[in-house]
């Protein structure tokens, strides 16, 4: 448990004097929560307000969980300790799913697997945001108004902190340059496994995977089948599925089989397309699935069928032949428009206002590290690193970190909040083995890490070596343009 704050006792209803239907607010001793959440968003219309349900098994009898629907139809959930310390963690969910709405499953699964934050002593709420889809300022702005909510329902916290992990670091990053100033209502970000580089540089490994794959493929699609720019992702009409997605890969390079039940074609396509891209084999399905589905929906969906996506000038290497790899290839150049308004949902100037701590697995195998180099050259580009400390952590996962991490991560945000003194890498390594005896899986920091620059690991498009991607005077420019960006 943190101990930096009294605890504070919670009130036994919201401060909303609306009429509840539900039963007690106390977290019931069961393992049910899907069954009872499911029902939230009828629960929800009916009180038009945070509705008491059973939490997660892990936090029964510990804490008073709530889900409910926004008034732009996100689903949420909420925890608060039985004895809390009065502050508020805000968590914004990776992906982004494809689903039409919003799914509230999606909020209580991560309550679950951030339940640590409660067992610290912190609040917890999370939301599933009003829509599927890719929107990066949409899930920020999500994300605002469930704290908005919470303090409506339950008092202002002293604190509260945003936690983003993989794209929602993404998301709570923007949260941070768009709501956060220097006296609220966020004091401090922890952005865990994030992906930090924005939408317009952020996936360009994934664009290269894209027209690699179907250089040696010729699957995505077959010569059969209606031919699209492979920019698209896969075209609009198309009925493919995932599990269609696996099959492809799979008669394309045996990946899903043994080494020694492989043809040698197989071997070699695998060979050939993990050398040129440089992603790890246990992650090429899910590089290759957002590569397809959200690049539809990328572009389809959010840009009207613009491409914003260029691999003109790139040099691809590592192949057996890459001279003809690199003639084969299929080119395409981006629409600046898209460009623009991909940049400008997505990218980051950098400007924080607000202490930032970022956790990042050196070897994460689906948001490479060298994404904090980005991250850090954005912040530098504005002359804010003051407000940045960056940790790396000798592991290989993406997001299933230690939980003595995460607790001491979040500690360690707290302190840097309430005393103004700013850790390093090296104290907060040190501190960590304290909330591991409590824990105990494992305090995996490396100190001394720093991670190569985002150029190392990503073949740079012209124009892309400098950051921020966009500056806080684009920023400003671009939002006088009607319509820019992506909607809601």
């Amino acid at each position: 448990m943190n101990k930096s704050s009294t605890p504070t006792r919670i009130p036994d209803r919201p401060r909303s004097r609306r009429r509840r239907t539900a039963g007690p607010a106390a977290c019931l001793a069961t393992t049910v929560v899907v069954g009872v959440l499911n029902a939230v968003p009828s629960a929800q219309a009916e009180t038009g307000g945070p509705a008491p349900v059973a939490c997660p098994a892990r936090l029964a009898d510990r804490a008073t969980c709530y889900t409910g629907q926004d008034t732009n139809g996100a689903s949420y959930a909420i925890a608060i300790p039985r004895e809390w310390n009065g502050s508020l963690v805000m968590h914004a969910h990776g992906g982004p799913d494809l689903g039409e709405g919003s799914d509230p499953e999606r909020s209580v699964g991560d309550l679950d697997r951030w339940s640590v934050m409660v067992d610290e002593g912190y609040a917890w709420a999370g939301s599933s945001y009003r829509r599927g889809g890719y929107g990066t300022r949409m899930a920020a702005a999500d994300t605002e108004n469930l704290r908005r909510l919470f303090v409506s329902e339950f008092g202002k916290p002293e604190r509260t902190f945003v936690h983003g992990q993989s794209w929602g670091g993404n998301v709570a990053a923007k949260v941070v340059e768009t709501y956060a100033k220097p006296h609220g209502p966020y004091d401090g970000a922890l952005l865990t496994s994030g992906v930090l580089a924005g939408g317009s540089r952020g996936y360009d490994y994934r664009v290269d995977l894209r027209v690699v794959y179907q250089y040696y493929c010729q699957n995505l699609p077959r010569p059969t089948e209606p031919s699209y720019p492979l920019w698209q992702g896969l075209r609009p009409s198309s009925t493919l599925t995932a599990t269609g997605l696996r099959a492809r890969l799979q008669e394309c390079t045996g990946y899903a089989s043994a080494p020694q039940e492989r043809t040698a074609v197989q071997q070699r396509n695998l060979d050939d397309i993990l050398a040129v891209t440089r992603i790890p084999e246990r992650t090429l399905e899910s590089h290759l699935r957002f590569s397809v589905f959200t690049f539809r929906d990328i572009v389809h969906n959010r840009l009207g069928d613009r491409n914003p996506f260029s691999n003109r000038d790139v040099r691809y290497v590592g192949s057996h032949d890459d001279r003809a790899l690199n003639a084969g290839v299929e080119r395409f150049s981006a629409d600046p428009a898209a460009v623009r308004d991909l940049s400008y949902d997505s990218d980051l100037t950098g400007k924080v206002s607000i202490p930032v701590l970022t956790m990042h697995a050196i070897d994460d195998p689906t948001a490479f590290v060298e994404h904090e180099a980005a991250y850090r050259a954005t912040v530098e580009g504005a002359h804010r690193d003051k407000n940045l400390v960056q940790t790396f952590t000798r592991e290989s996962e993406h997001s299933e970190l230690s939980n003595s991490e995460y607790a001491n991560s979040i500690s360690a945000l707290d302190r840097w909040v309430r005393t103004g003194k700013r850790p390093t890498p090296r104290s907060i390594a040190a501190s960590c083995p304290a909330f591991d005896r409590t824990y105990g899986t494992g305090c995996l920091y490396d100190a001394d890490f720093h991670p190569s620059s985002y150029a190392s690991r990503v073949s740079p498009r012209p124009g892309a070596l400098n950051w921020p991607a966009m500056t806080a005077v684009q920023e400003k420019a671009w939002s006088r343009i009607p319509d820019v960006g992506i909607a809601p």
